[in-house]
């Protein structure tokens, strides 16, 4: 008797499902999100000593570990001291992620890294297999402390002479944490609450440090390891490369766009000097592909502007990055799938080698799911809260794509739409098809028949 029930406990034991490295990746988001709620609800975590409530704490964690930056409050005027760390931190994480901070505990305390953390490390990284992950989380753990550190460092002594040690050792790690991680989120409301940079988009120093790190942030920590360790053009993997093609046009491109549209505008770039133009010109290109600074009000950007810039929000960064939306290297897939349809080829090439089929589809599947929600986004807000389809377009745009920017003001929104933004905020971090992967598709059926084909009239 003894013997059978010892016989079932371990069969329980043996059939126990275990978790995929996606679903892993997706509780612990939801973890850390708890953990912030649960600490930013407390009446010590706001500046006048009362609780903020839930709603407004769930919100501004998922915004934080999503690294987003849409908030309903300013956070300067909002946030106590110990409600910025708490910011912080949240930020950190979401933006390097968990894994990252577990594999500093695993690397100083000289533990081996076993084949199910390096599972979970390549997905967190997203990294196709688990080749040399131990190496690239070094590599992100190390490049990351640096980059934001000499960040930091550029932005306290530029602000040290205006005000002081105190605020700018604040303002310097804050930001540099903030934009590398293309959060967007600022504490410079003591000077005008809810101005975000516009009270800094006459300073090079601050807006181009700021971009520096929004860029880098954004490249993808496979790329800047492979660009410090290999070097030369012509050894880049074919993917590092369509990424820095795809980042400089992009950069390039939304400068002249946002220049062109909103050179005359009086409420943008209309009053600004020459450099001051092109200077925000391009910091508004930098910071709508996910970083959520503000340097011109974006409210009244023009409608070219607007659609410029939700153009940008859903390209977003490279893979593997602090970034978000569908991704450089996915939209440049798809243009030139379009260029080789267009031409009558059936395969897609680039740098002399062929993009399999499986990842056009990829590719379409993302970028279609991506567009769907954002217009069903758009739908729900402007039904439920006194917003135009545009500005209720831009705010769930923004949110999917975790960017941070509003055009009509996220604490105008109904809790219908606030919801809505939560749970997008925290589809586009973790990923729409790696939460399709994870949990819809994690036992997938075979293709046991296939049906008779068809012919359509498409076009």
């Amino acid at each position: 008797m003894f013997l059978r029930k010892k016989q079932q406990q371990n069969a329980m034991v043996i059939k126990r499902p275990k978790l995929s490295s996606t679903q892993i990746i997706a509780l612990m988001f939801l973890g850390i999100i708890a953990l912030g709620t649960v600490l930013l609800s407390l009446p010590v975590a706001s500046r006048n000593g009362v609780s903020c409530g839930f709603l407004p704490a769930v919100f501004t964690a998922t915004s934080a570990t999503c690294v987003t930056g849409l908030v309903v409050f300013d956070t300067w005027t909002q946030w106590s001291g110990f409600g910025q760390i708490v910011i912080l931190c949240l930020i950190e994480l979401g933006g390097l992620g968990f894994m990252t901070a577990a594999s500093l505990v695993i690397f100083l305390l000289r533990k081996k890294v076993g084949v199910r953390q390096r599972m979970v490390m390549a997905q967190a990284l997203n990294l196709s297999d688990m080749d040399g992950v131990v190496r690239l989380q070094k590599w992100v753990l190390a490049g990351s402390l640096i980059i934001q550190a000499t960040g930091a460092l550029i932005l306290i002594l530029h602000f040290l002479p205006s005000y002081g040690w105190e605020t700018a050792v604040k303002w310097g790690v804050f930001h540099a944490v903030s934009a590398f991680c293309n959060a967007g989120f600022d504490i410079v409301g003591v000077i005008q609450p809810g101005a975000s940079m516009m009270v800094f988009n006459h300073d090079p120093v601050v807006l181009l440090t700021l971009s520096a790190l929004v860029v880098l942030g954004g490249l993808g920590f496979f790329v800047w390891e492979e660009v410090v360790r290999v070097h030369r053009w012509k050894d880049f993997s074919v993917y590092t490369k369509l990424v820095l093609v795809m980042t400089v046009t992009l950069l390039l491109g939304g400068t002249v766009g946002f220049c062109l549209l909103e050179w005359n505008n009086p409420d943008t770039l209309g009053p600004m000097s020459l450099p001051q133009k092109l200077l925000n010109g391009f910091f508004q290109s930098v910071t709508v592909r996910t970083a959520g600074f503000m340097a011109v009000d974006q409210a009244f950007l023009t409608e070219g502007g607007k659609a410029l810039s939700m153009a940008l929000m859903l390209i977003g960064g490279s893979s593997g990055s602090t970034a978000g939306g569908v991704k450089t290297v996915t939209i440049l897939v798809l243009v030139l799938f379009i260029f080789a349809r267009a031409r009558g080829r059936s395969t897609v090439s680039v740098f002399k080698r062929t993009i399999p089929a499986s990842q056009v589809m990829d590719a379409m599947t993302i970028t279609a799911i991506v567009v769907v929600l954002a217009f069903l986004g758009a739908i729900i807000i402007t039904a439920t809260s006194p917003v135009g389809f545009t500005d209720g377009l831009y705010e769930s745009v923004s949110a999917l794509a975790t960017v941070g920017l509003s055009s009509g003001g996220t604490a105008n929104l109904s809790l219908v739409a606030k919801i809505l933004i939560i749970i997008y905020m925290y589809f586009g971090r973790v990923g729409v098809l790696t939460l399709s992967l994870g949990f819809l598709m994690g036992n997938k059926a075979e293709e046991r028949f296939r049906y008779a084909n068809t012919n359509l009239l498409i076009g």
